[in-house]
């Protein structure tokens, strides 16, 4: 593996027209470089200077193998590799200079990788993210169902809307975007783009809440799901879920996905019982203690 069969570039029209179809071949795995990819399309990268946003591909036998991309805030995210690639792409980063201040990928990639980038550098590395990829098979709506009945969130929702993701943040600790939603940052949350739905009681009461990002690629990513924990176990979070996978479906998502703590058996449990199926587990790492950039948006 040669450290030229990786090309970069900071051009994301480039990058996409070369590297699109790639990410599309395998929407479920790649849904978080599709979504990130699309939001800084839309929004525009950092296009110069050491904060520049970096696209890169690796080429082999005319097509494109893996990418990564390099956020202006630091944070690295890969497509699968081998153990090999993820070194040659470490070396190939340190001796261009970049220094990504985490790295998020699949498990096995992402602890190549780290472990790559700190022979490479000395930077050790401390895991700060996992989670296990669920994507919907055949969907099964819990039965019974709670009382009630999904409703799309609106522009007067959005005060409620941005407490229970402070809610949702704070319960996981999730400290990138509770700092900007308390610093008045909505925008720079990585919920600001995505839509939400109610899962309301017959008078209207919101119990529930679940986001979910514009399609992209036909896939749909199903987050955050949060109740307030007065109303857990109450079936409120499955009925929610199912009326937002459905949504998605219905609106022509071939791929539906969410994530998952891997220790948290509950939430594990219930989308398992709602017909989504395990894909694979995925990390993140930190790489020098000023991180700036946590999970995926």
């Amino acid at each position: 593996m040669r450290s030229d069969d990786w090309h970069l570039t900071e051009d994301i029209d480039d990058f996409l027209a070369r590297a699109g179809g790639f990410l599309r071949s395998r929407p479920a795995l790649h849904n978080t470089p599709l979504t990130d990819i699309e939001r800084i399309r839309t929004r525009g990268a950092a296009t110069h200077g050491s904060d520049a946003t970096v696209f890169g591909r690796l080429e082999s036998a005319g097509g494109v193998r893996a990418v990564f991309y390099r956020t202006e805030r630091g944070r690295l995210t890969l497509t699968a590799l081998s153990a090999e690639q993820a070194g040659t792409l470490a070396a190939h980063l340190a001796r261009l200079g970049h220094s990504p201040s985490a790295v998020i990928a699949d498990h096995d990639t992402a602890t190549a990788f780290a472990g790559a980038w700190q022979r490479h550098t000395g930077a050790a590395s401390e895991r700060f993210w996992r989670a296990r990829l669920y994507r919907l098979g055949t969907l099964t709506p819990p039965q019974p169902r709670p009382a009630g009945r999904g409703r799309v969130a609106g522009e007067r929702d959005h005060e409620h809307v941005v407490r229970w993701c402070r809610e949702f943040c704070a319960d996981v600790r999730e400290k990138v975007s509770l700092d900007a939603i308390d610093a008045g940052s909505w925008a720079d949350t990585r919920f600001a783009d995505k839509h939400f739905t109610f899962w309301e009681t017959a008078d209207g009461v919101p119990v529930s809440m679940a986001g979910s990002t514009s399609m992209v690629g036909g896939m749909v990513r199903v987050d955050p799901v949060s109740t307030p924990a007065a109303l857990r176990g109450r079936g409120y979070a499955g009925a929610v879920t199912a009326e937002v996978s459905g949504a998605a479906l219905a609106a022509g998502a071939t791929d539906v996905v969410l994530f998952a703590d891997p220790d948290n058996a509950t939430s594990n449990a219930l989308y398992q019982r709602l017909g989504y199926v395990p894909v694979t587990d995925f990390t993140g790492y930190r790489l020098s203690h000023d991180a700036r950039e946590g999970l995926p948006r």
